[in-house]
């Protein structure tokens, strides 16, 4: 193979496949990819937009959800619009440097998206069960403590992934069966030992996805202790009614991204296309279905929402 060297066994260039078994309707799965990606840039463009421009969203919830957003985008332009070229165009190759940058950039957004959904349900915490003093706790010197805080631990964990992959001898095949660069996608092509490297792996996965999860359920456990001593129904209902939102973006997100995990480890008789597949809906859904969940569920958006597309009146 041209773009394989034998000799040093680095690859200047990798091969991308896109998603095995299903190479004959790539044009068909590029249609809804396409209008799914486009929805999650106007999403969250918009979502960015209106908290930006109105002073009375800039409480710790919404400028959390503005560094979800970010994160969305970043995490979905490093793969889509290369998805949809090698849909479009045939475009496979993609050369070794830029194959580590996505693989960073993926995992380390995928990262934040996981610490911002902790902060964000922190701040549900805060706010119901210490509502007297949520204004005093997060104050906006706090909200950007942790929100610099979580980026610089997905960027600190996740800055050895390219190194990790850097120097390895790619003697299989520098043919990778996915869409674009995934961490273990790349360990699978080499042929040295991996185990350290898949370990470190599995570490960081825990210390970040796994233990952020197991920290918001606890939250939510404390929440609902809080929720359930307040006397009346209508009380309890419109309490939890705040945290609809988060427990709904929560559940679009970490479902697909468990899935593609545990699959790529475990899953052995899963079929490749159906965890490709996945994987990628774990980079389109999250980012075009949170700012829908926020604009839909959270009045104070929705109104202004309305407010900014809605013809000017006489």
């Amino acid at each position: 193979m041209s773009f394989f060297n034998r000799t040093n066994l680095h690859p200047s260039t990798f091969i991308l496949i896109g998603i095995p078994g299903l190479e004959n309707v790539h044009i068909w799965i590029s249609i809804p990819f396409c209008l799914t990606y486009i929805l999650a840039l106007l999403g969250n463009f918009a979502l960015l937009f209106i908290i930006k421009t109105d002073p009375s969203l800039h409480e710790p919830m919404y400028l959390f959800l503005c560094m979800l957003a970010v994160a969305d985008l970043i995490m979905c332009t490093t793969a889509i619009p290369k998805l949809l070229s090698l849909f479009w165009f045939k475009n496979r190759e993609i050369r070794f440097e830029a194959c580590l940058t996505q693989v960073f950039l993926i995992h380390s957004c995928s990262t934040m998206e996981s610490g911002f959904f902790l902060a964000m349900a922190f701040d549900r915490y805060v706010a119901i069960c210490k509502p007297l003093r949520h204004s005093a706790i997060l104050t906006h010197r706090v909200i950007g403590s942790l929100g610099l805080a979580i980026v610089f631990r997905g960027a600190v964990l996740l800055s050895p992934h390219p190194f990790l992959l850097r120097w390895l001898p790619y003697c299989k095949t520098n043919i990778i069966s996915h869409t674009y660069c995934e961490f273990m996608a790349l360990i699978k092509l080499n042929c040295a030992e991996t185990r350290i490297r898949r370990a470190y792996s599995l570490i960081v996965a825990f210390l970040t996805g796994g233990l952020d999860f197991i920290l918001i359920i606890c939250s939510y456990i404390l929440i609902l202790h809080a929720v359930f001593q307040l006397p009346f129904k209508d009380a309890r209902l419109k309490t939890l009614g705040t945290c609809g939102s988060h427990v709904c973006v929560i559940l679009v997100s970490y479902t697909p991204a468990f899935f593609s995990f545990l699959t790529h480890r475990f899953g052995h008789h899963v079929a490749p296309h159906v965890h490709i597949f996945v994987a990628n809906i774990y980079l389109l859904i999250p980012p075009m279905v949170n700012p829908i969940i926020y604009g839909v569920r959270t009045k104070r958006i929705r109104e202004r929402i309305l407010k900014v597309f809605s013809p000017l009146k006489a």
